[in-house]
């Protein structure tokens, strides 16, 4: 079945978040070959350049290696420089804005946290 694709970012970017999202998540592990850009291409029903254009990003990146004849690999370390960048990007961009709506709608961060414990354990 194919992948549903969102209209507002190139189809590329969109590759390349999903195999960012299974690095980080240990889906694909740090040494391991990337499925090559005609299965890619084939499995999610795009162009195969636009398959191999997402890899060239993660190469630029300094995640994923070509090795000439055996195909793409995960660079050991790739994880934890991932974490480390996303980590980086969570704090500058995207908590201001959780701590302005929690301070806009008069949260208590000490109810959030209870109740998010609450949660996790109701999860676990």
């Amino acid at each position: 079945m194919a992948e549903q694709w969102k209209d507002d970012r190139p189809i590329y970017l969109q590759l390349k978040d999903r195999i960012l999202t299974m690095i980080m998540d240990g889906v694909i592990e740090e040494g391991a070959a990337l499925p090559s850009v005609r299965k890619v291409a084939v499995e999610y029903q795009i162009n195969p350049i636009t398959a191999s254009k997402a890899y060239a990003e993660l190469v630029d990146e300094g995640l994923v290696e070509k090795r000439r004849g055996l195909g793409m690999f995960i660079l050991n370390g790739a994880r934890k420089k991932l974490l480390a960048t996303e980590q980086k990007s969570f704090l500058e961009v995207e908590w201001p804005k959780v701590i302005e709506q929690i301070s806009r709608l008069g949260l208590d961060v000490n109810e959030l946290l209870k109740s998010s414990q609450q949660n996790n354990q109701k999860q676990d």
